[in-house]
């Protein structure tokens, strides 16, 4: 939230999501949100792609979202819980689609511009550095998706 309330009036007030864990987007609102916008920011636990439904996001055409940032891949004992519990349920071969590369491409494939993800597991403290740094470079410095990617290296 700090690090929104920061770069507020650098990007824009039309600033519409969900914050915090009070409750879960349903299907319909995950694809509002991506097909209403023109960067896409998803903070949080687990795999994005465990929260929505691979059938629903392949379908999708979402060629207005210019830039999905995935910070995710963040493991609690909660999260790990429900993601064992939902894993469970699906393919090797579904579970494979959720990870970082193969969500890029996903995502790619659906019209989205540019797509930053995370590549292994890591913790919220980290992914707020990452993001501090993203905000930073991408609205106060006005440097590309790739430079501030490279900064990142």
């Amino acid at each position: 939230k700090e690090i929104l309330e920061k770069y507020h009036d650098l990007f824009t007030l039309q600033w519409e999501g969900v914050i915090g864990n009070m409750c879960v987007p349903s299907q319909a609102e995950w694809e509002q949100l991506l097909t209403n916008c023109s960067a896409f920011l998803f903070y949080g636990m687990e795999r994005f792609m465990s929260h929505v439904l691979l059938n629903w996001l392949v379908a999708m055409n979402i060629p207005k979202c210019r830039l999905v940032i995935l910070l995710d891949l963040v493991r609690s004992q909660q999260s790990y819980q429900r993601i064992t519990n939902s894993d469970i349920h699906k393919s090797c071969l579904r579970i494979a689609l959720e990870r970082p590369t193969e969500t890029a491409m996903l995502l790619s494939l659906t019209g989205v511009g540019s797509v930053i993800v995370t590549q292994w597991y890591t913790t919220l403290q980290e992914n707020a550095e990452r993001l501090e740094v993203l905000f930073e470079n991408l609205l106060s410095f006005g440097k590309t998706t790739g430079q501030t990617v490279h900064i990142l290296q």
